[in-house]
């Protein structure tokens, strides 16, 4: 499997004109990543609350991006969420990944996302290692 960035990702595509152009720290011997985002009031579900999809997207790119940061290019396989408590519309929010493990193809990661060191949102991700390695610019 081949996969390309265009650079039109919604959540980390500096070319996307609606996306969130997030920028990541790596941390490689941890294995894990992390940004910090603001959430647009035009990503709302019900009034002044993020909509589930936001965060899911925002959860499963920094599942992504840990393991990207240790040269692994991978796909989403499985996402399991969970929402602990409504995300505000207009929050600036932290956004984490960390891997947990990995099995043959597979790699398990854990994401959280964070309103002021409150946790609203956790994920657990089950990524699938394409043949192609990948290495950050």
């Amino acid at each position: 499997m081949q996969v390309l960035d265009d650079g039109r990702c919604f959540v980390c595509g500096q070319d996307n004109p609606i996306g969130f152009k997030a920028e990541f720290t790596i941390d490689p011997e941890r294995r894990r990543a992390e940004t910090r985002v603001r959430i647009a009031e035009t990503f709302q579900g019900w009034q002044g609350i993020t909509h589930g999809g936001i965060i899911s997207a925002l959860l499963d790119e920094i599942c992504a991006q840990a393991c990207m940061g240790i040269g692994l290019m991978v796909v989403t396989s499985e996402i399991r969420l969970r929402f602990l408590a409504p995300v505000p519309t207009g929050s600036l929010v932290t956004v984490i990944g960390e891997i947990a493990g990995e099995r043959r193809r597979l790699v398990d990661v854990k994401g959280w996302l964070e309103l002021d060191g409150k946790v609203m949102a956790e994920a657990e991700v089950t990524m699938y290692q394409t043949v192609t390695k990948w290495s950050r610019p």
